[in-house]
């Protein structure tokens, strides 16, 4: 039994691995590749179908657990896969209507995916291995940031215009590799014991008892929705999540600028010349690196109590700080919202590769100081409403970070770094709030 749930959590890795390696790759270079495009008649923007896809993603999130507990966690992950797969095939051939209309299907399948996620992966772990289940799950995933990236470099190094063919040959490579990952999840084994299903031999009554079975677990699971609904209202009004709210927005316009702004930017600058469009991947491949540091390290260290939450947002807070006055000194004010691909402002420095990459990695870096503290913080204070606190974490990260999509083709860069700035800073001092409300709460207790 053991042995088949390691199996399991590796299979639900490599499925995720495949499918985000091609969505990820697709987020960071779809705005570049819409402005490149050879059509008059597409007028559809990838900031706006990433922000179709984070806000439907915030409020499906409220009935994906009925559906993955009607259906199952194997065959939501599929049928989610599948949806992710049809959003990277449009930009084989783009249109507007079905650019648009795909952002919704994904945004609608991304919730039922990390809903079904969460639930096999618990499914397939108990007290003892959850956490060594989840770093597994989570290190395999993460080099989704790697494969996609790299080879963005290598095909569009020296490239000053995106063609139509390298753009179906990229989109067509991921359309593959994004099925395979879907395919994969059907390799998934069962591992707990399957309910009564067959209350006789006689075939009428077998099928009369799976239609029962899944009539009980619809009502079930709408009972269940219902009763998750009311705690999350009443954790609403907590001061605790209130407070907590303004780091979770900051995650959302943080997430937003380094998964789909910065890329975007860094192709646009003018003076990379031929290497622009493949400095692309680089970052995407950096800020990767990032992750997978700043998580595995404060894994670690905040295994010692000395070193407080508190400390590593507030690391995370100056460590973006000093990453956004870089950009604004390295990259030209209008990279974000220029038509064509290559800018006409200039920046006060000039542009640097190496700086470049460097904000790149402070990006991710600072980004796994805010989201693993705030995963820390959520876990300790709603130990027992953790699917409740979790879902208003996704939901308020992903409201947010559909309003920065959307206005991040209009807003020049250093508006866009400054609204960045003060939720930053209004985020890290709430956080210090809660902790220090948390830690005087224990001190009386004790």
């Amino acid at each position: 039994m053991a042995d088949l749930r390691i199996y399991n959590v590796v299979i639900l890795g490599i499925g995720f691995l495949f499918i985000f390696t091609a969505f990820t790759t697709c987020g960071n270079i779809e705005q570049t590749i819409v402005k490149s495009l050879d059509n008059d008649t597409f007028t559809g923007s990838g900031y706006h179908s990433l922000g179709i896809i984070y806000g439907i993603f915030s409020f499906s999130n409220l009935l994906a657990p009925t559906v993955v507990t009607v259906i199952g966690p194997q065959f939501t992950m599929f049928f989610s896969g599948i949806l992710y797969s049809g959003y990277i095939a449009v930009f084989i051939t783009p249109s507007t209507w079905s650019f648009y209309l795909t952002s919704v299907l994904v945004g609608i399948g991304a919730a039922m995916l990390w809903t079904a996620q969460s639930h096999f992966l618990v499914e397939n772990s108990d007290a003892s291995t959850i956490n060594r289940n989840t770093g597994m799950f989570w290190a395999i995933l993460q080099c989704s940031m790697l494969f996609g990236n790299l080879y963005i470099y290598f095909d569009w190094n020296g490239s000053t215009q995106i063609e139509d063919r390298s753009r179906k040959t990229i989109f067509l490579g991921m359309l593959v590799i994004s099925v395979l990952g879907t395919l994969s999840f059907l390799a998934l084994r069962k591992t707990l014991p399957p309910e009564e299903e067959i209350l006789n031999d006689e075939e009428g009554q077998s099928l009369l008892s799976t239609r029962i079975m899944y009539k009980q677990r619809a009502n079930s699971a709408v009972q269940d929705a219902k009763a998750e609904f009311k705690t999350i209202l009443l954790l609403l009004q907590s001061k605790t999540i209130l407070l907590l709210s303004c780091c979770m927005a900051y995650s959302g316009l943080e997430l937003s600028f380094y998964s789909g702004v910065y890329g975007t930017c860094i192709g646009a600058t003018t003076q990379f010349g031929a290497a622009s469009k493949g400095l692309i991947g680089v970052s995407g491949i950096v800020v990767g690196i990032g992750e997978i540091v700043g998580g595995g390290f404060f894994g670690l260290v905040c295994k010692n109590s000395r070193f407080r939450r508190t400390s590593v947002v507030f690391l995370g807070m100056v460590v973006h700080f000093i990453a956004f006055y870089l950009i604004f000194l390295n990259i030209p004010n209008d990279a974000p919202v220029v038509v064509k691909t290559s800018t006409m402002n200039k920046p006060y420095l000039t542009p640097s590769v190496s700086i470049a990459l460097l904000c790149s990695f402070l990006l991710g870096l600072g980004d796994s100081c805010f989201n693993t503290q705030l995963y820390s913080i959520l876990g300790r204070v709603y130990a027992e409403q953790s699917a409740p606190a979790f879902a208003i974490f996704k939901f308020v990260q992903s409201i947010f970070a559909a309003v920065a999509f959307f206005y991040s083709g209009y807003l020049l860069l250093t508006w866009q770094l400054l609204i960045m700035i003060i939720l930053g800073f209004t985020g890290t001092l709430c956080f210090f709030m809660v902790e220090r409300i948390q830690n005087f709460s224990v001190d009386l207790q004790q």
